[in-house]
């Protein structure tokens, strides 16, 4: 028994008793270390897509509201100047007029905007405000 113990403490072996017992389980924390690994890898890929695809949508309606306030201010000059300064202010903004239209003092725009390999497209309103009723048009 003694020469057992300095064995499997003494020089670092294991009785042939043990061996058996331990062989089963050799490697398995490596096994278990390199999936959660894996796991954690995918976790993080989804969050930075989700994250990239927000940002994404965001550029693309500052980029159309942004359009459909310049297009509105050329309302009174005509649906081609409107639209025309739509399109310069959405190029500036790195995004794509994909519609436009003016309807009196409203405009209505569509812009696409490419960040990474997401394009969403959105749309955006504009015009005067209208007084609600019972306010006077103008507050002094």
């Amino acid at each position: 028994m003694g020469e057992g113990l300095v064995s499997w403490w003494g020089r670092g072996l294991v009785d042939p008793w043990l061996r058996g017992a331990r062989c089963a389980d050799r490697g398995s924390a490596t096994v278990w270390v390199a999936l959660t690994a894996a796991t954690m890898c995918a976790v993080f890929a989804a969050v930075l897509g989700l994250g990239q695809a927000v940002a994404a949508r965001h550029r693309a309606g500052g980029a159309a509201d942004l359009a459909a306030l310049a297009a509105a201010d050329r309302a009174l000059w005509g649906a081609p100047d409107a639209c025309a300064k739509a399109a310069e202010v959405a190029r500036a903004q790195g995004a794509e007029l994909v519609r436009c239209s003016v309807a009196g003092e409203i405009a209505d725009v569509r812009v696409r905007a490419r960040f990474g390999p997401y394009t969403p497209s959105v749309r955006s309103r504009a015009g005067p405000s209208r007084a609600l009723p019972g306010l006077p048009a103008a507050v002094p």
